[in-house]
C-alpha cells in the first residue's frame, strides 16, 4: 500500500473504533463564582448538524469554500452536485426518509478529467487502496468513490474527516490517472 492509502487506513481505523462516548457521572453544579462565565452554546445549536440530512452536509461544504446544491431527487436518494477551486464532484445520499433526510449512507464520487486507464489498471488501483475504490462506467469514464454509512450520532467532526479522506482520494486517484503505470510501479 502507498504510504497515503496507509493513513487513510490507519484513520479508517481510528474512526470505525469511535462510538459513542461512556456516560461520566452527572457533573457537580459549579461553584456560585463559575456562574459568571459565558454560557455554552445552547443544546439546539450543538446538535444543528446531521450527517443524515444533505442539508448538513451543503452546510458544512460552504463553510469549506465548496459549492454544493442538489442535482435531483429520487425515490430514497438525494444527489448533490459540488463544486470547489480543487475538485467537482457528486455526492449521492441513499436510503433516505421520504422527505430526503434520515439517509443511512452517503457517497462521494468524481469522474477523470483525463483518458480513462485500462479496466486492468483501474483493478490494479484498487488492490493498492484501502478506502478509495475506482471503476469505469459503462461510457469507458474513470471514477473513484468513497462511502460510508450515516449514523444518528454522527456529528459534524466525524463528517469532516470522512471529507478529508474524500480528499486523499481524489488527490491519489489523480495522481494514478495522471500516470498509471508509474502510479502503480511505486505501489507495493
Amino acid at each position: 500500500m502507498s504510504w497515503k492509502t496507509t493513513v487513510l487506513a490507519a484513520a479508517a481505523i481510528l474512526l470505525m473504533g469511535a462510538g459513542p462516548a461512556a456516560k461520566a457521572a452527572a457533573p457537580k453544579p459549579p461553584p456560585a463564582k463559575a456562574a459568571a462565565k459565558p454560557a455554552a452554546k445552547p443544546a439546539a445549536v450543538a446538535d444543528a448538524f446531521d450527517a443524515r440530512d444533505p442539508a448538513s452536509m451543503v452546510a458544512l461544504l460552504a463553510s469549506a469554500g465548496a459549492k454544493a446544491e442538489v442535482a435531483h431527487k429520487e425515490a430514497d436518494a438525494v444527489y448533490l452536485a459540488v463544486t470547489s477551486t480543487s475538485a467537482a464532484f457528486t455526492t449521492q445520499f441513499a436510503g433516505c426518509d421520504a422527505q430526503g433526510r434520515k439517509c443511512a449512507v452517503v457517497l462521494f464520487d468524481s469522474t477523470a478529467d483525463k483518458a480513462s486507464p485500462t479496466l486492468s489498471q483501474i483493478n490494479a488501483y484498487n488492490q493498492t487502496s484501502a478506502m478509495c475504490r475506482g471503476f469505469q462506467d459503462k461510457g469507458g469514464k474513470a471514477h473513484v468513490i468513497y462511502s460510508t454509512l450515516l449514523f444518528t450520532a454522527d456529528g459534524r467532526d466525524r463528517i469532516t474527516r470522512h471529507l478529508v479522506a474524500w480528499r486523499g482520494c481524489l488527490a491519489e486517484f489523480r495522481d494514478f490517472v495522471n500516470d498509471p503505470v508509474a502510479y502503480l510501479a511505486a505501489a507495493p
